[in-house]
């Protein structure tokens, strides 16, 4: 009996010394799972990523309100879509303005003089049809306009020069200036009306009776914005009333130079040789805040290039046909 004890003892030390038996479905050799190993990898599920945010547009992508149709009631009756709305950039502008205009009647009127610049002349006379003229010059309110319903930009800006804005600020009634003779043509275009000949600008300078001034033959620096009145800038459209030509139009001598469409060359009868005349520059007319007398005279031709010259003191005003 203690030998049998003792053998079933020696049994239980055995297998207690080799462990408990293998778990199922592992084993050692090939293709065992290490303990470090897990078992099976479980994919977690994926967050939706959330939509990106609806960028807010910037001022430039703002989309254009719709344009409000410009039929009547009793064009609505009448048709079943009506008229085509009209865009507000594309609506009469002489109606969103108010620049007064004074008529210069048909008529004789003598152009230019003898004696002075040989530019100048000779003096001769020419038979205008009658025409309207802007009574002052197109001013920084106007061409504000202009540019917030076309989206105009001018050459100085298109070229990286100075902006007529930079002139504009606190002084809406002041000349535009910093404008080229394209700019000025395409404004009096937008308006329907168009720049005048030098031989209209002078003859609503001079009227009828070929003074030299257009307020008379003695010059004054009270009556006019040049270099003896001091101000050393542009003056609001107005400013000197007791300067106005023999037809009303005000401020013809002085505060800006004004674009004209006629090519700088000589006239007719002229024996002078010029190396600027020609298809190149356009004439300019009237002087500015900085000139002398000789430049204010009414006969007196300046020039400058039209698709470049845009100054601080050059500006422009429009004429227009009467029908």
């Amino acid at each position: 009996m203690k030998r049998l004890a003792l053998i079933l003892i020696v049994l239980l030390l055995s297998l207690a010394a080799c462990g408990p038996p293998p778990s199922e479905g592992g084993q050692d050799g090939e293709g065992a799972v290490s303990a470090a190993t897990p078992t099976s990898i479980v994919l977690a599920t994926p967050t939706p990523r959330e939509a990106p945010p609806t960028p807010t547009p910037r001022p430039t992508d703002t989309p254009l309100p719709a344009p409000e149709p410009t039929n009547t009631p009793d064009d609505a009756a009448t048709s079943d879509t009506g008229p085509t709305p009209t865009p507000e950039s594309a609506m009469p502008p002489a109606a969103l303005l108010s620049t007064e205009m004074i008529l210069i009647p048909a008529g004789e009127s003598t152009i230019g003089m003898d004696g002075g610049d040989p530019t100048d002349g000779p003096a001769h006379v020419v038979n205008l049809a009658a025409f309207e003229m802007d009574k002052f010059e197109v001013t920084n309110a106007d061409f504000a306009l202009f540019v917030e319903q076309t989206g105009y930009v001018t050459d100085a800006e298109q070229s990286g020069g100075q902006s007529w804005r930079a002139f504009a600020e606190g002084k809406e009634n002041h000349p535009a200036v910093k404008v080229t003779w394209n700019d000025a043509v395409a404004f009096c275009e937008w308006v329907g009306k168009r720049l005048p000949t030098e031989e209209e600008w002078e003859k609503a300078a001079r009227g009828t009776d070929g003074r030299t001034y257009p307020w008379g033959n003695e010059f004054s620096g009270t009556l006019a914005n040049v270099k003896e009145t001091g101000l050393r800038g542009t003056t609001a459209a107005g400013s000197f009333p007791g300067g106005a030509s023999p037809y009303g139009v005000e401020d013809l001598g002085g505060n800006v130079w004004e674009w004209t469409a006629t090519w700088f060359d000589a006239y007719p009868g002229s024996t002078v040789e010029n190396q600027y005349y020609g298809e190149r520059f356009r004439v300019t007319r009237g002087g500015a805040w900085f000139e002398e007398p000789a430049q204010v005279a009414a006969f007196n031709r300046n020039a400058a290039e039209p698709n470049i010259t845009a100054n601080d003191d050059l500006g422009f005003r429009c004429v227009r046909n009467v029908q």
